[in-house]
């Protein structure tokens, strides 16, 4: 029989599992942490547990917090379980177990008065984040804060009674400089580019609503340091807790399977200082930026390309994808013709080295990453993954045609039947107006770029339209699969 997680059977778990190896009662909470979920546990906490694992920073414990509904049922789980986490990671050779203990609370979501007072505490010195690329509150079509969205609107007309992961740090920041307490950093660890940047909009934008002043005292005076971060990290289903029950002997509500590989690039600025990250693998820099283009992407990128084709040839597992010719080889020639040519130079790093790093990371076979988890959210993945690449090829006046069939078989995947007639079903916040666009799009092309919040500019280009039009033509003739061939010259 599997062992309950929690504190208590820590040393009745199988020897093979790892455990902390610090005393978590000596723990004291120096992150508050927005959105406690897979990528934070198997990335950021797994980092902490490491660093305290090596008898340092345990005054940089991580203190859970959330707003969303989902987030409730979370904490009760971690609740149960003492706040521990299992996080099995995978190649495809070998596959590890271990309990991180990062993690020493999670104050109550919908808690504004709780979370603001923790905001305040001197002892909080790092807020981060992961709340995903589409909970920043961006308008796709210009990339700046929307101050208009009803939700900040709302939080700006009652600011002492935030519901938004901002409003409660604008709350925050407010009390600390009333009662003359070093405010935090914020530091955002979404795949988004210059994420800090990004952040520091949303809060200066907010603050803007119901108090100038301070918005800009955050604006001079708060550390937003961009950073970049990588593990490839699915969800979690009843597969991954047979998994720890059966093969680990674990019996853990929401343990978090990834693979072996990780990485965390940030720049250095800490104003109320941090933990020593660089100890357990951080790389400090003075500038993000290229190391964010280079993963953003190649990888996120190439998570895109692979993905709809696969959803339209009903392949269900990354891997599986992968082991298909016509998919693979889609994905060869896009990043080695199309993505890695316009990416700037990064330090001390081969871009194609890179790429093939990354063509066996999604090769993995026991990760067991969905394809479907790689189409999601393509209304708010497009303009960051994909976009920048094929405006920056339109700059230099160089062809687009694999990128166009990128957004074609996007488009395609948002009809809602894959090739074979099985629904797909809804997979983006905006599902019902990607669908409604995809059917126009069927017999007018340029009904599909005219969505400036996804394409801007680009989807205006002459070069980029045509390519389009012709693959999505193709796409609805031939199938997916023959025109890959005929893209591939197979």
């Amino acid at each position: 029989m599997p062992t309950r997680l929690t504190a208590q059977n820590l040393d009745r778990l199988p020897k093979d599992v790892a455990v902390p190896r610090y005393d978590r009662a000596r723990l004291s909470g120096g992150i508050l942490h927005f959105g406690v979920g897979n990528f934070h546990r198997a990335h950021q906490a797994v980092y902490l547990d490491d660093l305290f694992n090596l008898g340092s920073g345990h005054d940089w414990a991580i203190v859970g917090a959330g707003v969303l509904d989902a987030d409730a049922a979370a904490r009760e789980k971690f609740e149960r379980q003492d706040w521990l986490t299992t996080v099995v990671e995978q190649d495809a050779t070998r596959m590890s177990a271990r309990v991180t203990g990062a993690m020493v609370d999670y104050l109550k979501p919908g808690d504004a008065t709780a979370i603001i007072e923790k905001l305040a505490d001197p002892a909080i010195r790092i807020v981060s984040l992961t709340i995903t690329e589409g909970g920043y509150f961006i308008d796709p079509a210009t990339g700046a804060f929307n101050a208009a969205h009803p939700a900040i609107v709302a939080d700006g007309a009652r600011p002492g009674s935030p519901k938004t992961v901002f409003g409660l740090i604008v709350a925050g920041l407010k009390r600390r400089r009333a009662r003359g307490v070093q405010p935090f950093t914020v530091m955002s660890c979404d795949n988004i580019p210059h994420n800090g940047v990004v952040t520091r909009n949303a809060v200066v934008g907010l603050a803007k609503l119901s108090d100038p002043t301070l918005a800009g005292w955050i604006r001079n005076e708060i550390a937003f340091p961009n950073g970049m971060v990588d593990r490839i990290t699915p969800a979690t289903g009843e597969r991954e807790r047979h998994i720890a029950a059966d093969q680990f002997g674990i019996e853990d509500e929401w343990p978090v399977f990834c693979e072996t590989f990780r990485q965390w690039v940030l720049e250095d600025n800490f104003p109320a200082g941090r933990p020593a990250l660089e100890k357990v693998g951080v790389q400090f820099v003075l500038d993000v930026t290229p190391y964010e283009h280079m993963k953003i992407r190649i990888l996120n990128g190439g998570h895109a390309v692979i993905a709809y084709p696969a959803g339209l040839m009903d392949i269900e597992f990354v891997h599986e994808a992968m082991a298909h010719p016509l998919v693979l080889g889609f994905l060869r020639k896009v990043e080695h013709e199309e993505i890695i040519p316009v990416l700037p130079p990064v330090p001390n790093t081969s871009l194609t080295d890179y790429y093939a790093l990354i063509e066996e990371r999604f090769a993995n076979p026991k990760i067991g990453d969905t394809v479907r988890r790689l189409c999601l959210d393509g209304s708010n993945r497009q303009p960051k993954f994909i976009v920048p690449s094929i405006a920056d090829r339109l700059a230099r006046g160089e062809g687009v045609s694999g990128l166009a069939l990128e957004s074609a078989l996007w488009c395609r995947y948002c009809y809602g039947v894959s090739d074979s007639g099985r629904e797909i079903a809804p997979n983006d916040p905006g599902w019902d107006r990607l669908q409604v666009v995809s059917h126009a799009a069927r017999s007018e092309p340029s009904a599909w770029l005219s969505m400036d919040d996804v394409y801007g500019a680009v989807g205006e280009a002459p070069a980029f339209r045509a390519s389009f039009a012709e693959w999505l033509r193709h796409l609805w003739t031939d199938g997916t699969e023959a025109t890959l061939r005929r893209y591939l010259g197979s």
